[in-house]
């Protein structure tokens, strides 16, 4: 009789680590500024004579994208992009960020190669003012575009091929910053 006792206890233990494990493969941290993930090299307008400028620096847990944008020689953009690693999220619905943003537009950025130029997939962030927030954004959210300009004939993001992560600001002229801690990945439970 001692038996079954044993066998339920088992079998509960079984399902709450299934649950469990279930839980962990709906989102995974990519990038981790905590636990000191490089920090992005900058790319600026200086590329094309302007004169705005922007670096990412650590800080106490996150990390600070930060600078000035000039309008001055036709400027006006300063951006920050991680190092190319391919990274496959398909089996993910989108990202998930962690910042705490200067009440500024943002553009986040994804590339799928690891070409200097070329296409990157963005939306639009604007978090709150001195406020760490959640920022969930679907990969489907995520528009073609080069060099500012919407690509409408191009194929959508592919979440398999994710090669780089970026922050961009342009037509904003004055002082920005944001921090970010971290990015990650969610999946809507199915809803069967």
């Amino acid at each position: 009789m001692m038996r079954r006792p044993a066998v339920v206890l088992v079998a509960l233990a079984m399902l709450v680590a299934a649950a469990a494990g279930t839980r962990e493969k709906d989102s995974m941290t990519i990038i981790d500024f905590a636990r000191g993930d490089a920090i992005w090299p900058n790319i600026n307008d200086g590329v094309m004579g302007g004169v705005s400028s922007g670096r990412m620096v650590a800080g106490p847990g996150y990390a600070t994208f930060q600078g000035t944008v000039s309008f001055e020689n036709n400027g006006g953009f300063s951006s920050v992009r991680s190092p190319a690693v391919v990274h496959d999220l398909s089996a993910f619905d989108g990202l998930v960020l962690e910042v705490r943003g200067d009440g500024k537009r943002y553009a986040f950025r994804l590339k799928t190669d690891s070409s200097f130029d070329g296409v990157s997939y963005q939306v639009e962030i604007e978090p709150p003012a001195g406020k760490w927030t959640e920022i969930t954004v679907r990969f489907t959210d995520f528009v073609p575009v080069y060099r500012g300009r919407v690509v409408p004939d191009h194929p959508q993001l592919d979440p398999s091929r994710i090669a780089s992560f970026g922050l961009l600001i342009s037509r904003q002229e004055g002082a920005f910053k944001i921090d970010i801690e971290t990015i990650g990945t969610f999946r809507t439970p199915d809803k069967t």
